[in-house]
């Protein structure tokens, strides 16, 4: 009889809970991310504050509340609307827009220390801007974006964590798309909504991949509502959670809701932020997200609030703190996500 992707079993060789990943069994570890990095660190890098773009790294405790503290500047370049991802130490920056260009370089840093981030390599295809990025605990994935023009972009790249270098073709996301939500369980990458086949143009797709493997992507599920122009995605092992966004400049949302990466289907409702918001960012331990809300009503209103969500449960988000500074579109991860 076939396997069904998410199937679990006891291995009495090994004495394990073991999940199948649509291609192997692997075994379920017992312990959570936070216990193996000291409690999970989340990092806001770049963004982009009226008439500056920012260098900006700043970072929080996910399982306190309180302000976030200085962490460092990026040291490649200022950037807004970057990718972001991170295994257990590193975090990585990639692509975005700096004052005239698109970039396609990709910076680290290493989150347990403070500091600046340094060269990590680049992504082949070229500067971009909105790229949705995720990661397990060995790969950050790349996937999306808009070129200069803009062209929107349907490519999927991959990079090796730990080691140093550019980025690797990995498949094709079943439809072009920028400005879309990411996030991740140990096994699938998942890309929702975003703004396809034109800058103009909203959706409410849900895409996957088996990161562990190569190829294009697959139907998920959709949205509730078409919507795009935010990061605020974070997930633990089970459930990946999208906040904010918007379906028109004119009609922005404060909705969140989730999905739950074991099964395939609809997202389904889990409460709202505290005002409707768009090019937001977010990040997340195994218990909670967080999400640096960006720009409010009325239009170009920037923000600094943090607000969060405990990620098993439902309902409002809750006031966490404030950034260091008022900004928008920063580059968000964590070493200790759903991914890990």
């Amino acid at each position: 009889m076939p396997v069904s992707f998410g199937a679990l079993r006891f291995n009495t060789d090994s004495n394990k809970l073991e999940l199948y990943d649509g291609n192997q069994w692997t075994e379920i570890v017992a312990s959570s991310p936070d216990s193996q990095t000291g409690g999970a660190r989340g990092v806001f890098g770049g963004g982009y504050s009226p008439g500056a773009y920012r260098t900006t790294i700043d970072y929080i405790q996910i399982s306190t509340t309180g302000n976030a503290i200085s962490f460092g500047t990026l040291g490649v370049s200022a950037r807004y609307i970057p990718g972001a991802c991170a295994d257990r130490t590193r975090g990585l920056f990639g692509g975005g827009e700096a004052p005239g260009t698109f970039l396609n370089s990709i910076e680290y840093l290493t989150i347990s220390s403070t500091g600046n981030s340094v060269s990590f390599g680049s992504l082949v295809a070229g500067g971009r801007i909105y790229p949705a990025a995720c990661a397990s605990s060995t790969r950050g994935l790349f996937a999306g974006g808009a070129t200069p023009g803009p062209t929107n972009l349907n490519l999927i790249e991959y990079v090796t964590i730990q080691a140093t270098g550019n980025s690797i073709d990995f498949g094709d996301l079943v439809q072009t798309r920028n400005r879309s939500y990411s996030a991740a369980s140990p096994t699938r990458g998942v890309f929702a909504g975003g703004f396809t086949p034109t800058s103009s143009a909203t959706g409410n797709a849900i895409d996957f991949v088996t990161i562990s493997t190569l190829g294009n992507a697959a139907d998920f599920g959709d949205l509730s509502q078409a919507r795009g122009s935010s990061f605020g995605s974070a997930s633990n092992a089970i459930r990946g959670v999208f906040a904010g966004g918007y379906i028109t400049p004119a009609s922005l949302q404060n909705t969140i809701e989730y999905i739950t990466f074991a099964t395939l289907g609809n997202a389904q409702d889990f409460g709202d932020l505290s005002v409707v918001t768009y090019y937001g960012t977010a990040t997340s331990s195994s218990t909670r997200g967080a999400f640096a809300l960006g720009i409010t009503t009325p239009l170009n209103t920037f923000l600094n609030t943090i607000e969060y969500v405990t990620i098993m449960s439902a309902g409002n988000s809750i006031d966490f703190g404030d950034l260091t500074v008022t900004r928008a579109g920063t580059g968000a991860c964590s070493n200790g996500h759903g991914g890990l």
